[in-house]
């Protein structure tokens, strides 16, 4: 069974339908998943936004996150095995109830993680983890990170925050309590951006976990000629201002992993749907104030 479109839209144009799971190569695992993240990449490319940038499969199945337990494994698999709880973090479409994956997106699930929690890492944290990466933050930085309390900025912010940074983080105001919990000195979106943050420090960094112009031009009126900047929504804007997009280190899933082993990275829920009421939770996910990571639950 999996969740496929074969045309653009919005989540109208999904459908359930049974599919016949082949065998697995020899870099490859079947895993039967448990719990599914859903996360904002989905319903974009559902949409068909990234159309001009990378080949459509037919029918395309979304997802880039889950959790389940291992299967079969193809001959080269050395480090998995069947009955193992794995992590996956890939593009090989999720969405589905036995997925086909190459070994090499997959981390095992370890004691002490919740499945919860580890279906919320790929994608989501694990863009946070790279942002923090990319910008080479360390215990001097002052991160002002725009979209601090959406799944990237949240992660981006713990992670910065365990590696001893200070965070400033834009946010409505619903969520400021929200990123306090996370040691975040949040500031208010809107026209008095600029002067509340420099009225907090000086950013020696600035994040982009959402996209759009607002967070493009408040970055270089920030940083200026000042290159230390990066989004994980790469837009006209961003483009226009110099704005870096977001890089993908090979260990991403295997950092967060740790992180949240450690302590150091929670994933808020915001609330979890069965398999086949999908399309309620995309519509969720569109509307951009889910309070946290929302699930899939076979």
């Amino acid at each position: 069974m999996r969740i496929a479109y074969y045309e653009y839209g919005g989540p109208e144009v999904l459908q359930i339908e049974d599919e016949t799971v082949p065998e697995p190569g020899v870099d490859e695992l079947i895993v039967r998943n448990e719990v599914i993240g859903v996360n904002p990449i989905d319903w974009k490319m559902i949409a068909g936004v990234f159309r001009h940038q990378e080949p459509h499969p037919s029918p395309g199945v979304p997802g880039w996150a889950s959790v389940g337990t291992v299967e079969q494994v193809g001959a080269a698999v050395q480090h998995f095995q069947p009955g193992q709880k794995v992590i996956i973090g890939s593009r090989a479409g999720s969405y589905r109830e036995r997925q086909v994956v190459n070994s090499r997106y997959v981390v095992a699930l370890p004691p002490g993680l919740a499945i919860d929690q580890a279906a919320g890492l790929p994608s989501s944290a694990v863009a946070g983890y790279s942002i923090i990466h990319q910008l080479g933050i360390a215990a001097d930085d002052v991160l002002l990170i725009h979209g601090a309390a959406g799944s990237v900025g949240s992660a981006a912010a713990q992670i910065a925050i365990a590696e001893g940074a200070t965070v400033i983080g834009s946010a409505s105001t619903k969520n400021h309590e929200f990123l306090r919990s996370l040691g975040v000195t949040p500031v208010e979106y809107g026209p008095n951006l600029l002067a509340d943050v420099r009225n907090i420090a000086d950013p020696t960094a600035v994040a982009d976990a959402v996209g759009g112009q607002g967070p493009a031009e408040a970055t270089s009126a920030l940083l200026g000629s000042h290159p230390r900047s990066v989004t994980a929504w790469g837009t006209r804007y961003s483009q226009a201002a110099g704005i870096p997009g977001l890089r993908h280190p090979d260990d991403e899933l295997e950092r967060v992993v740790k992180y949240a082993l450690d302590g150091a990275l929670t994933v808020r829920i915001a609330d979890d749907y069965v398999f086949e009421d999908v399309k309620r939770a995309l519509e969720a996910s569109m509307t951009m104030h889910a309070s946290g990571k929302i699930l899939l639950r076979l």
